[in-house]
């Protein structure tokens, strides 16, 4: 019989690939049908390995879900930046690979970037979806999420709301 070891880990500059094929799966299956066509797949080719190299070890923090040696997942996060709310601590970008959805590892994900911002000492936290990506909103409501705030943002030519979910 075979294990397979579920770590949560900071994120390494060798595991860009795999953060950008991440990154470019869970986008199309949240944002497709949302965000414009044009706008989405230029978003996601910004995002290549090369960008992910750069960005492991910036002031934001970022950890991986590692399932044995297999990237399933990332979360980004640190202080808000969110001037008007009160909350000091936000997930920045939250996502899966699709075919690990569901299964309660976001959750886990989840709790351990909310652990590692409380124990620095911040406040409360927040984190922003796409009123259209219903499946994000659910999630954050599922976790305790309260909506705190509505903008309006444009991508590409769209004008799209995004909402702030806030926990205690």
């Amino acid at each position: 019989m075979s294990e397979v070891v579920i770590s949560i880990r900071a994120a390494r500059p060798s595991d860009a690939q795999a953060l950008a094929a991440v990154h470019d799966a869970s986008w199309r299956e949240a944002y497709r049908g949302i965000v414009p066509g044009v706008a989405l797949e230029r978003m996601i080719a910004y995002r290549g390995p090369r960008w992910w190299r750069r960005t492991s070890g910036r002031t934001r923090s970022l950890i991986v879900l590692d399932l044995g040696n297999r990237i399933a997942g990332y979360a980004s996060f640190g202080t808000s930046r969110s001037l008007s709310l009160p909350q000091q601590g936000e997930i920045d970008e939250l996502y899966l690979d699709p075919v690990f959805q569901g299964l309660g590892l976001g959750t886990q994900l989840f709790a351990t970037a909310r652990r590692d911002l409380s124990a620095r000492g911040c406040k409360g936290l927040l984190t922003w979806a796409l009123q259209d990506n219903e499946r994000a909103c659910r999630f954050y409501e599922r976790l305790g999420g309260r909506i705190s705030t509505l903008e309006t943002i444009r991508i590409g030519e769209k004008p799209l709301t995004r909402v702030a979910y806030v926990f205690p």
